[in-house]
């Protein structure tokens, strides 16, 4: 049910105050209505008695509150959602942004979702293969995960979240893969790079593309990752496909969430970001997941820039705690040339022993994991010792351990943005790297898989 007031009051900035209101509730959806009949909307922040305090997507500039009129539209925020999404490009609103022709909608859905029960969860535990060896292979992504990408700026978070969206797949699986990929408050430049990059590979026809660049409002930030899990649950829940949803960047997103919450004067938290924003943040991350008796499931990558590349900065920090693990990419590996710059040893994907082994990757993956981790983790001691005091210094088994760090980082970590690895070559790459150490150090791997799989190097 709409209603209509002609009783703004003040406007500062984006925040328009309506007085008099009636049934006015939180989060609700306002068109402001000019004299000429154009139409500005936005959403309601706060209710007060009578006092409705309203934030504008699209700013105030020339805006004449003596004649405009604000029209409570009852609902809040919606997205059209139907079949023909993927292949289409919107804006952080949900509107075509690709020049195709408006979508017919099967049906309104709410952007804020419902939470899902956590009883009906259904426990992760299908890998996914991304075609990267440094994720694939140690760090594994499983169907229903969160596992966020933790970046600096100024590091190929782009590229990599591009490569993650064109090669990803679940192995053996009859079920439908789309990708639901949400690009939040980036450059156009930055924008362009995705979409030209998917419509050259054709990883377009499976992808529902949401874009708000950086010159788009504050507000709509807050809107487009919502608009992409939207998308994704009809995708999955309804269309019973799995889907992928990678979000660039989030930091993006609580410096929007930040820069409306000072608008409100609300008491600043840690860094002057809302003290809510672990509870924002949980309510986008917690959408992902499987449900019992569903086919269809939510993966979700976020990338986050780490201000200052510090890791207890309250973004990349709250967004820890909730998802399950990081991919961190590394300044020093990316200086090295080495690309992806995922640096293996504080990643984690904390549900990555669910999808690995017989049946689901290969019998030995768990073992080689466990072996490369921790030869790589001594061969870096090597060769920070050797600095300090020389080769000479180095017994000649940890010559080797530093030998096999450098192979290690060139061959299985550096693969380049377009090489898309199956699990049995990161695997046998693993094997072949490790042949560089001699058998008796490998201590980590049964002998059956030994007597297998491992050839010493020539």
């Amino acid at each position: 049910m709409q209603k209509e007031y002609r009783t703004i009051s003040e406007v500062v900035g984006a925040l328009m105050l309506v007085n008099q209101v009636e049934g006015v509730k939180y989060d609700e959806l306002v068109e402001i209505v000019q004299e000429d009949g154009s139409i500005r909307r936005g959403k309601v922040l706060e209710v007060n008695g009578d006092r409705a305090l309203v934030q504008l997507f699209e700013g105030s500039q020339g805006l004449r509150v003596s004649t405009a009129k604000a029209r409570f539209m009852g609902r809040s925020i919606e997205l059209d959602v139907a079949p023909d999404m993927l292949g289409r490009v919107f804006d952080g609103m949900g509107k075509p942004k690709d020049g195709g022709p408006a979508l017919i909608p099967e049906k309104h859905l709410n952007i804020n979702g419902n939470p899902m029960n956590p009883a009906a969860r259904d426990y992760p535990s299908e890998f996914i293969q991304t075609g990267v060896s440094a994720i694939d292979g140690l760090n594994t992504l499983v169907r229903g995960q969160k596992l966020p990408v933790f970046s600096g700026s100024g590091l190929p978070h782009a590229q990599l979240a591009a490569q993650i969206a064109r090669q990803a797949k679940v192995l053996g699986s009859d079920e439908k893969f789309a990708v639901v990929f949400a690009a939040v408050g980036i450059t156009f430049e930055e924008a362009d790079f995705f979409i030209s990059d998917f419509r050259k590979t054709g990883a377009i026809e499976r992808t529902v593309t949401f874009i708000n660049l950086a010159n788009d409002p504050a507000i709509e930030r807050i809107a487009t990752p919502r608009m992409a899990i939207t998308a994704a649950e009809y995708l999955a829940y309804d269309l019973g496909m799995h889907v992928l949803v990678i979000m660039t960047d989030i930091t993006n997103y609580a410096e929007a969430l930040r820069e409306i919450s000072a608008a409100r004067k609300e008491v600043p938290g840690r860094r002057g970001y809302p003290g809510y924003m672990y509870t924002d943040l949980a309510t986008m991350y917690e959408r992902a997941g499987r449900i019992r008796d569903n086919k269809g499931s939510i993966t979700m990558i976020p990338i986050l820039s780490m201000p200052e590349d510090d890791v207890t900065h309250p973004i990349p920090d709250l967004t820890g705690y909730i998802t399950e693990g990081q991919i961190i990419l590394s300044r020093d590996l990316y200086r090295k040339g080495l690309t992806p710059p995922i640096n293996v040893l504080p990643s984690l994907s904390r549900l990555k022993d669910k999808g690995i082994g017989k049946g689901k990757t290969r019998e030995d993956h768990a073992d080689t994991m466990n072996q490369l981790f921790s030869a790589y983790s001594r061969g870096k001691d090597a060769k920070e010792l050797a600095v300090i005091l020389g080769d000479a210094a180095l017994s000649d088994t940890d010559k080797l351990y530093a030998k096999f760090a450098d192979a290690f980082e060139e061959q299985y970590i550096s693969q380049g943005y377009y090489t898309n690895r199956t699990i049995e070559e990161t695997l046998d790459l693993g094997w072949k790297l490790l042949g560089i150490l001699p058998r008796t150090e490998l201590k980590r791997i049964r002998d059956a898989y030994l007597d297998k799989y491992y050839h010493p190097a020539e």
